[in-house]
Parts: C-alpha cells; structure tokens; sequence
C-alpha cells in the first residue's frame, strides 16, 4: 500500500501524528514557518516541539500548498481558529475526493459548525474525525495509545485506519461522527470545570462528584443533539474527558486551575491555544438552542466568559448537584 499523505501543522500533535504515519509511508509535513521546515528537512529535528527526538527519514516537510495536490490523505493538526482558512487555501489545489480527516476540537464562533461542517462546506461530508486520550508527547515517544475515528464514508475511514494504526497506536472505528466530534469538545469544558475546582482547592469527593456530573451532561448533549451515547463511553469519550479533566499534562485543566486561582493568563502573548475556552461560548449557545441543561457548562461559562467569582460560581453550581 502507498498512498501520499501529507499532515498540515507541524505543532506538538501534528509531528507526532507524522512519526506515526510514516512508520507505514511517506508524509509530508506542511508548516508555515520557512526556518523550521529548512531546520526539519536539514537535521531530522522539529527544533521548537521536538529538539531531542529525530524524526523518521521518509518525513518531508513543505511551506508551499502547491506541494499537496497529489495527496491523498491529509491530517489537519491545527487549531480550530485555523480551520477556515487553511481550508479555503486547500480549495485551491486539492480534488474534492481528497480524504481530510480533523484532529481538532473546537465549534467555530458564533456559526456553531463543527470542524466537519467546514470540511463539508468546501469539500464533502465524508471527511474522518479523530478524537481519543491522545497526548502528543506520548504518541512521539511512541508509548501505548489508542484512539477512535468516524467517517460518514466507512472506507475513508479504514484507509485512514491503515496508514495510521502501527503495534503501538491502536486505532478504533466508530460510526458515530457527530459524537466523536462533540466528546472532543464537551471533554475541554469538562476539563475547565475541574481545574477551577483544583484551582479553588475543593475536596476531592465535590471534585470528582464535579467531573460525574460532566460526564453525565456529555451524554445529555450528544443525545439531544442526534449523536449516540455509546459514543460517550467510547475512548474519544470518557478515556479522553478522564485524562483531559485530572492530568497536569492538560492545557484545559491547568487553564481551570489558574481561573480557579483568579489568575488570568495572556494568550496572545503566551501563544498557547485553548480550544476550551475558544468553544464555551459556542457550546453554550448550542445548550441554548436545543434546550438543554447542562450545570457544568453554565459552571464554566459564569467562570471563564462572566468572570464571576469562582467560589461564588461553585456555590451555585453545588446548589443544583444531586
């Protein structure tokens, strides 16, 4: 089997996803930044993720979009903000039956589109989404994981399936693409909601009560929504809502934790993306419109987008746990 492949954004998931895939082919790696891409494809080393891990040899990297066209396979390792306008580039210079598969976690704001729904605006909807407990730092160090996919289209997936599954990274298909791509998002706010406890030193029998309650709302939103609630109990659910909610390793958490200790950081000036707080807006808005109740996402969203104190927000949050 040899297929060209290409994997767009060579940030901490997206190298790591390339040493994966080109343990089976090929990849070509597409980044922006000219100096890194001379740096990689020179010395074999991602010099601002990965300075001390060698990439594999058959690991190209590329600035320019023109290099894509034969692709096809592309992983898109990029921020959700990114989505839109990485997407009207490939427009240009990739066939619509491309298979594009998203690895990220975001609601566009205020449309509310999935990064699937901007895949099927500009290609098809027959796109993969992959979602799992996927730490990149592990993946790159090559250690035990597991992760799910979904395509609306059955044998995109198992091609997708194929190029990225090695002994070491096991790949699970699902048939439940909206799930898949909610978990993604809904484990983010789930992962805020206990770091601001953390933050705020809650015991540890509220906190955990904290992140049930989470898991419980999951299933509520995948449900009225039209996913199907196994999905929350697959490894794009609660594996991933686990690890993102109690590891030191989590973006979100740690964004919790320092809103729980009424810290606030810069992002712009720290360059660290958040894809939790960049959804809660848009996740509550779908609450909203679908009628739906979910305590945890109000939680989050008095804390992070009211700016009301956190204890004052956990007590009315507790007020309602039962």
């Amino acid at each position: 089997m040899t297929l060209n492949v290409c994997v767009i954004g060579a940030g901490a998931l997206g190298t790591a996803i390339s040493q994966t895939i080109s343990e089976n082919v090929p990849v070509l790696l597409h980044l922006r930044n000219q100096e890194l891409c001379d740096d990689i494809n020179n010395t074999g080393y991602n010099t601002q993720y990965y300075p001390n891990q060698k990439l594999n040899e058959n690991i190209k990297a590329t600035t320019d979009f023109n290099d894509l066209k034969e692709c096809e396979i592309i992983f898109l390792a990029i921020p959700s903000s990114a989505f839109r306008t990485t997407l009207q580039r490939l427009k240009e210079v990739i066939d619509n039956d491309t298979i594009i598969v998203t690895t990220a976690k975001g609601i566009e704001y205020p449309s509310l589109n999935t990064m699937g729904d901007l895949i099927s605006e500009y290609f098809d909807e027959n796109f993969v989404a992959l979602s799992g407990p996927n730490f990149a730092s592990e993946i790159m160090l090559n250690q035990p994981t597991i992760t799910n996919i979904a395509s609306r289209k059955r044998e995109n997936a198992e091609k997708v399936k194929d190029v990225l599954a090695t002994k070491e990274f096991k790949v699970k298909i699902i048939d439940d693409i909206k799930g898949i791509e909610l978990c993604g998002v809904l484990k983010n706010i789930n992962a805020i909601a206990n770091g601001i406890c953390e933050g705020m030193n809650i015991n540890e029998n509220a906190r955990y009560s904290i992140l049930t309650k989470g898991f419980k709302d999951t299933i509520k939103i995948i449900e009225a929504i039209g996913g199907n609630s196994d999905t929350a109990h697959e490894y794009c659910g609660f594996g991933d809502l686990i690890m993102t909610s109690t590891s030191p390793e989590s973006r979100n958490h740690t964004l919790g934790i320092l809103y729980g200790q009424r810290l606030i950081i810069d992002e712009a000036a720290s360059g660290i993306v958040f894809e939790g707080k960049n959804s809660i807006r848009a996740v509550r808005d779908i609450c909203n419109n679908y009628d739906i109740n979910s305590d945890i996402v109000d939680f989050v969203y008095d804390v992070i987008i009211e700016r009301i104190a956190p204890i004052r927000a956990f007590n009315k949050l507790w007020k309602k746990i039962e």
